[in-house]
């Protein structure tokens, strides 16, 4: 399946300056979370659903790949915390729409394996997530994971990685090692944050922070040796104290890898809190944490954010490891789920209305339960690719000529100048990296690699925003950051153009 033909948004050109100063206003978008605006900035490439051509094209996009990736979403948690952006249904369903829901996936699994001869395709990552993936029966886990060895091939080694809550973990510890038991490798406890006030306002239960030494204790009882800890910094009511606190708690906890995870907003039930954190503060955190997580081992390159303290060991799961590095398509099952193929992204029902109902009738009627499917340009894949690779903050070099056929300075000569130039990025023996300087900037830097639609929408909700650079991180909370010394964003204070229909010229 070819690319598909580059819409006339997407033969823009925008200057770097003001792309990369309209990732610095809109901050809280501009991140590994692509496409913007998805509905209008891919609309030219979405694919009819009439008379099944979206199923037709969904099975076609897979006819040439050997491996891939799989993901399976689970929805269902105990509650929805207020930060969630996932699709997560209603928590107070019963066990029979659980035992439903899974015998949905199985048959998702059946329709997959039909359409594309999956059994003849090899996983290289799989990654169980949701909601909270650990809550359902040991026994429906137990299916999903017979459905995806009945369909595919396992990559010898590959490691399986779930996600846990410490009340889950810390209440039935039978159900950890029922999941060891299961051929699952990797864990991730999502502690969050271990502050009673801001967990109550978030939704989240607020026990005592002793439940995750206990759901630790479980976890590493039950023969997990691959254990990360889930950290959320960027809420409105954080303040460093509590940050630093809760950094050192899971340094406390003693795993293997911790991962922070900035706050966004969009899609949650406290979209209107994003006003209040600015970029400066979200920096002063993400400093603190290198701080405190280098000096207690927990090593990352800048623009990453999972910190390991193995050696050579990256820290992220399989899935998203050689997702990250090499591009590695991945198929996603279940409500909501994304898919990205070499040529196509789609998302499943249910991401929208955060119900089960599209979702099973689609399936029922023996169809794939898609929502939207997009037939992507060159120019649109090599967005979606690059914002993905931003999880490690570098672009592999190698990985990005194997897909598109050129390399990554032929695709874009202006924003590597750019970013070289002023210290943002700099290349490695394999990749185009960023520099401690270009992690300050996260948010500009990425936007530099959307898609020229993409690029304009954000420029449209940029307008009118004076955009002043990040001073480093100057004092906000805490006397010790008062010594810092500052390291302004290479971008002048300026105010974004506006743009008219047919504004920019041929790419």
């Amino acid at each position: 399946m070819n690319w598909n033909i580059t819409s006339p948004a997407d033969r823009q050109h925008f200057a770097p300056e003001e792309i990369f100063a309209a990732g610095l206003a809109q901050h809280h978008l501009a991140n590994t979370a692509y496409p913007i605006g998805h509905v209008t900035t891919l609309r030219p490439y979405r694919v009819t659903r009439r008379a099944g051509e979206d199923d037709r094209a969904a099975a076609a996009a897979w006819n040439d790949i050997d491996q891939l990736c799989l993901y399976v979403h689970i929805p269902f948690c105990e509650k929805r915390c207020s930060f969630c952006e996932y699709t997560v249904v209603d928590p107070r369903l019963n066990q029979s729409a659980e035992d439903t829901y899974f015998d949905l996936l199985v048959r998702e699994f059946e329709l997959w394996g039909q359409a594309i001869d999956s059994a003849q395709k090899t996983l290289i990552g799989f990654d169980i997530g949701g909601g909270t993936p650990a809550l359902p029966q040991a026994a429906n886990t137990a299916r999903l994971m017979e459905a995806a060895h009945r369909h595919f091939r396992f990559k010898p080694g590959m490691q399986i990685s779930i996600e846990t809550t410490p009340r889950l973990a810390a209440h039935d510890p039978q159900k950890m090692h029922d999941l060891r038991a299961l051929g699952i490798e990797r864990i991730s406890m999502g502690v969050q944050t271990i502050q009673p006030s801001l967990l109550r306002a978030l939704g989240r239960n607020a026990s005592a922070a002793d439940i995750n030494y206990t759901a630790r204790d479980a976890i590493r009882a039950a023969g997990f040796e691959k254990f990360n800890v889930d950290l959320m910094y960027g809420f409105a009511r954080q303040s460093l104290r509590s940050w630093s606190e809760t950094l050192q708690h899971a340094i406390d906890l003693d795993p293997e890898y911790i991962t922070l995870y900035r706050m966004r907003y969009k899609g949650t039930q406290i979209a209107a809190q994003a006003q209040h954190v600015t970029l400066e503060q979200i920096e002063a955190m993400v400093q603190l944490a290198k701080e405190k997580l280098s000096a207690a081992g927990y090593l990352a390159t800048p623009g990453k954010n999972t910190y390991s303290r193995l050696t050579g060991d990256p820290g992220t799961s399989d899935y998203l490891t050689t997702r990250v590095i090499d591009g590695t398509p991945y198929l996603g099952l279940g409500l909501g789920a994304q898919s990205l193929s070499p040529t196509t992204l789609s998302y499943n029902a249910g991401a929208a209305g955060k119900n089960l109902t599209l979702y099973q009738q689609k399936l029922e009627a023996g169809r794939f339960p898609l929502q939207d499917l997009y037939h992507l340009s060159r120019e649109a894949a090599m967005g979606k690719m690059i914002s993905v690779s931003f999880y490690f903050g570098e672009i592999n070099l190698a990985s990005f000529r194997r897909k598109f056929g050129l390399s990554l300075e032929q695709a874009f000569p202006a924003e590597i100048d750019f970013v070289v130039q002023r210290g943002l990025m700099e290349y490695t023996a394999t990749a185009l990296r960023l520099t401690l300087q270009g992690e300050i900037c996260y948010n500009g830097v990425i936007a530099l690699f959307y898609a020229p639609a993409v690029q304009e929408h954000l420029l449209k909700l940029a307008h009118g925003e004076r955009v002043k650079p990040v001073r480093g991180w100057r004092k906000i909370w805490q006397p010790e950051f008062e010594a810092l010394k500052t390291s302004p964003c290479p971008a002048p204070a300026l105010i974004l153009p506006r743009l008219n229909s047919g504004e920019g010229r041929g790419g």
